[in-house]
């Protein structure tokens, strides 16, 4: 259900069920107080992606975290209808996918708030659980969010980008030819035979179906954020060459909200994938800057 990250690794793991915590601290143990002594991170995942394709992105970060908060730990959640939650239905309202992951924070002993990566699909799913469960969330970062209504006004010039990944599920082509073609929709950098093998393994394992892939297709275009912004801190990063989502959508975001934006010049939609390095030392320099700065948990500026 969720792969844990207690220690930077060489890769992340296959199984996304299997748990990996340091010897101190036991899988289960809750977090204690409002505010944990033990930091965790949550990291969503988008649209029909599953935790396992995070890829190394995870060891970045964490090896990032750890320079400032040494007992960081990294919790990857599969959304509804992927991974190893493929044998469910995905809700069709990101509440109820809000709603369920919550649930699975609380199957592994996690209390207290959470600091939450979202990517996508996920970056509406941490937009509501933010804004529905403020004491619950420290801080977020999105990633290339596509939020009802700051993406009204560019959504028409790429009106068939999600409809094309939806078809692709439902081709006839081969596992390989499918997963090398949404690679060419959602990165730029990333060369393919560096995880096209890893991609049609995760495949294997949890074979993605097209009536979920449709399902949070629907959750995600049903969505609306507010334009209040959250009660909890926020930094949005984002690809000017996203060939999904146009990142004038992150930008009329952070205006909104009065949020941090940092742009990545060269990176596609999956920019967790194209450039994993630079992601995570973007979120670690604006976590050093809060803290350079006094910003206290919880407050904006």
């Amino acid at each position: 259900m969720a792969a844990i990250l207690g220690a930077a690794s060489s890769h992340v793991p296959m199984n996304t069920s299997a748990a990996f915590l340091p010897a101190d601290l036991p899988q289960t143990a809750p977090l204690q107080g409002p505010r944990s002594q033990t930091p965790v991170w949550v990291l969503l995942r988008g649209l029909s992606r599953e935790s396992g394709h995070w890829g190394v992105f995870p060891d970045h970060l964490l090896r990032e975290l750890r320079e400032l908060q040494p007992a960081a730990r990294l919790l990857m959640l599969d959304l509804p209808g992927t991974g190893t939650l493929r044998g469910q239905a995905s809700p069709t309202q990101v509440s109820a996918i809000v709603d369920a992951c919550r649930g699975e924070l609380r199957g592994h002993g996690v209390g207290g708030r959470v600091s939450l990566v979202g990517m996508s699909l996920g970056a509406a799913v941490l937009t509501d659980w933010a804004n529905r469960h403020p004491d619950e969330v420290e801080v977020g970062v999105l990633i290339n969010p596509s939020l009802r209504p700051f993406s009204e006004l560019f959504r028409k010039s790429r009106p068939f980008n999600y409809l094309g990944l939806l078809l692709l599920s439902l081709s006839r082509f081969s596992a390989r030819m499918r997963e090398e073609r949404v690679l060419s929709l959602t990165t730029r950098l990333t060369p393919h035979q560096a995880v096209i093998d890893r991609w049609l393994e995760l495949q294997r394992q949890h074979p993605l179906g097209v009536r979920n892939t449709a399902r949070q297709l629907i959750a995600s275009m049903r969505y609306r954020a507010s334009r209040t912004r959250p009660a909890a801190p926020m930094l949005l990063l984002c690809s000017k060459a996203d060939g999904l989502v146009d990142w004038r959508c992150s930008q009329a975001i952070s205006r909104a909200w009065g949020a941090p934006l940092r742009l990545h010049t060269r990176a596609g939609h999956d920019l967790p994938l194209d450039d994993p390095q630079w992601v995570a030392r973007a979120v670690a320099e604006w976590l050093r800057d809060r803290s350079i700065q006094g910003v206290g948990p919880g407050e904006w500026h």
